[in-house]
């Protein structure tokens, strides 16, 4: 029995059909970028978007546990994903301002110089992978239904 005490209904035919898509989706989607970013832009998708991410953060910089959250990763699969970064001259880190056990990445520019050239490859994937497959359907509905979803996890 759910938390509101109403009994449970199960998937209709249709529900089903979203639930299984959305799921296949969720774990596909990023195997096929990353497999297009390593092809074209000798970056794998890990790698962009930690760049990406520090790219638009204040100042260039992220706490490492925030990062990782935002990267959707563990602290040591991001701390991984920096240190390869780094040994590039994308990242560095930094001690925290504001606590000093903490680590920071901040981006470096030639970390954006990189970002910049690898975007071209991740706009055509996200393209041909999502955004020509949606052609014709209400996409700020679409976006708007999974940011309901995504506010409540």
């Amino acid at each position: 029995m759910p938390q509101d005490g109403r009994p449970l209904r199960p998937l209709d035919e249709t529900e089903e059909v979203l639930v299984r898509a959305l799921g296949e989706v969720m774990t596909g989607l990023p195997r096929v970028v990353d497999a297009d970013m390593v092809r074209d832009a000798r970056l794998p998708l890990s790698e962009y978007t930690a760049l990406m991410l520090l790219s638009e953060a204040p100042r260039r910089r992220m706490r490492m546990s925030e990062l990782a959250v935002a990267g959707n990763l563990s602290l040591s699969g991001m701390t991984r994903v920096v240190a390869r970064l780094e040994k590039q001259g994308f990242i560095e880190r930094a001690r925290c301002e504001e606590d000093l056990r903490g680590w920071n990445a901040v981006l470096t520019d030639d970390g954006f110089a990189r970002l910049e050239e690898a975007w071209p490859a991740h706009l055509a994937s996200i393209r041909r992978h999502v955004l020509d497959k949606l052609a014709g359907h209400d996409l700020a509905a679409l976006a708007a239904a999974l940011r309901q979803v995504e506010t409540r996890l």
